[in-house]
């Protein structure tokens, strides 16, 4: 894997998953080879996201999981190897172990991009990835309601005590159009997501609406970016993966100690 990004966020319910399926589909589409690993164990939804059959299991080639491929995106999910219906009901080691075990033990093929979809909160499982894995940065969705702020803030000091750059902010149900009258309107608030990403210095990668065919499309297996390739929404968040992979390449530029020879 040449690049691991975190999707997180400080709660539930502001649309990480949904973010993280349409980050990962945009930057295949740039052509780059990319990964989807769904580490929320708790309650995983990247393979009804990506469309993938319930009941559907990885096979195992030499004690490695093979990735399930889902609209040509290499996945894997703890959905993958229990049944939906199964609680995974674990203390936090046993998280962190299923974790570590999807990453080191699912036979991944030549990835530029490996996109995480972490599960709410800074636990257990965003410590492990962390402390495990060479993250190239995180990216932090939330939506503009303050409630949901407070928590992002925290999201964004925990990478910051893990020495994980912040790629920067999604802010999610930003505004909301009605499908009648075309009416837009800011039911969480407004400026949220630039207030943090000014307060730590990081970039607001973009500003999603809150819309009834995101959420329909997700649903259904078959997200935003390739239901509507040609629509705002989908517009948006190639420019979000757009910024995510320039942000990395720019980070990979300048690692490290830049040495100059001269001839004196």
């Amino acid at each position: 894997m040449k690049h691991i990004i975190a999707v997180a966020s400080g709660k539930g319910g502001v649309g990480k998953s949904t973010v993280a399926c349409n980050l990962a589909l945009a930057i295949a589409g740039m052509g780059h080879r990319v990964g989807l690993l769904d580490a929320d164990i708790y309650g995983p939804s990247l393979g009804a996201m990506m469309g993938v059959p319930e009941g559907t299991r990885p096979e195992v080639t030499s004690d490695m999981l093979q990735p399930i491929m889902a609209h040509d995106i290499q996945c894997m999910s703890m959905s993958f190897i229990a049944s939906d219906r199964t609680p995974a009901v674990w203390r936090g080691p046993m998280a962190s172990g299923a974790l570590q075990q999807m990453l080191t033990q699912t036979y991944w093929q030549l990835v530029d991009f490996m996109i995480v979809d972490m599960p709410p909160g800074t636990g257990d499982i965003q410590l492990t990835l962390a402390q495990r894995v060479p993250l190239a940065g995180a990216v932090i969705v939330t939506t503009p309601q303050d409630i949901a702020l407070l928590d992002a803030r925290k999201g964004v000091e925990m990478f910051s005590k893990v020495a994980v750059p912040v790629l920067g902010i999604v802010e999610n149900m930003s505004t909301h159009i009605c499908s009648e009258c075309g009416h837009e309107e800011s039911i969480f608030g407004t400026g949220g997501g630039a207030s943090i990403a000014a307060e730590y210095g990081t970039e607001l990668l973009g500003q999603l609406p809150l819309s009834m065919s995101v959420r329909s499309q997700a649903d259904s297996g078959a997200p935003t970016v390739i239901s509507n390739p040609e629509g705002e929404v989908a517009a948006m968040f190639n420019d979000i993966a757009g910024k995510v992979v320039a942000a990395v390449d720019t980070g990979e530029n300048n690692r490290g100690p830049k040495i100059t020879i001269v001839d004196d």
